[in-house]
């Protein structure tokens, strides 16, 4: 017996997902259209694959917390990333954070159910066109200039492009004001710009990219 998730928030895209997963005979197929009733279901249900919208309006940010979540709460559940995007910054993105399997929305019905029947059984599920964009990724970081940076530069990188001044950056990610400084200093060198609207200006551009 399969159960499976469904989070999105176009209703069409939940309605169409759970008339092709029905017709397959996937006997429980739920849905939800934001990411804590999303969350909710799955803690109460706990279905066995989930498939989330990876471009969910205003939660963008929120979609790859909420796969490390699952993935941490319960490992063997799997997870099946849905975009309208081909990018394979994202698509690396979601598998790292933990999805098993990537589809596209323009996917035929019956690669939707393929998918999620791979996933399911534990094998990773990617397109030929998806699976040949991550490997010429991975074979050339330098595509993504933010696969380079710490976790602590990503961290005050993501406070920069909010306009965040350094003192409160320092009491956000608990560090001194000299730390945020150097980190600054270090981002410009491997971003490549000299000034620190120049470099807020490129933090915009490069995290507006990612979920």
């Amino acid at each position: 017996m399969t159960s499976v998730l469904v989070i999105d928030d176009h209703p069409i895209v939940l309605e169409g997902c759970r008339r092709v997963l029905g017709a397959a005979e996937i006997e429980t197929v739920l849905g939800a259209c934001d990411l804590v009733s999303g969350y909710r279901l799955y803690f109460r249900h706990h279905p066995d694959v989930v498939i989330v919208d990876l471009r969910m309006r205003g939660q963008e940010r929120g979609v790859l917390s909420l796969i490390r979540r699952i993935r941490w709460h319960r490992p063997h559940t799997q997870i099946l990333a849905f975009s309208a995007s081909d990018d394979p910054v994202l698509v690396t993105s979601a598998l790292e954070a933990g999805a098993l399997g990537y589809l596209l929305k323009n996917a035929a019905a019956e690669e939707l159910v393929k998918a999620v029947v791979q996933v399911r059984a534990g094998k990773p599920y990617l397109s030929h066109q998806l699976a040949v964009g991550v490997a010429v990724l991975r074979k050339n970081p330098q595509l993504d200039p933010l696969t380079d940076l710490t976790r602590r530069q990503i961290q005050t990188l993501t406070l920069l492009s909010q306009g965040k001044p350094y003192g409160l950056i320092a009491r956000e990610l608990g560090v001194s004001y000299k730390t945020v400084v150097n980190i600054t200093y270090q981002l410009r060198l491997k971003l490549g710009v000299g000034t620190l609207p120049e470099l807020i200006r490129k933090a915009v551009e490069l995290l507006i990219k990612r979920p």
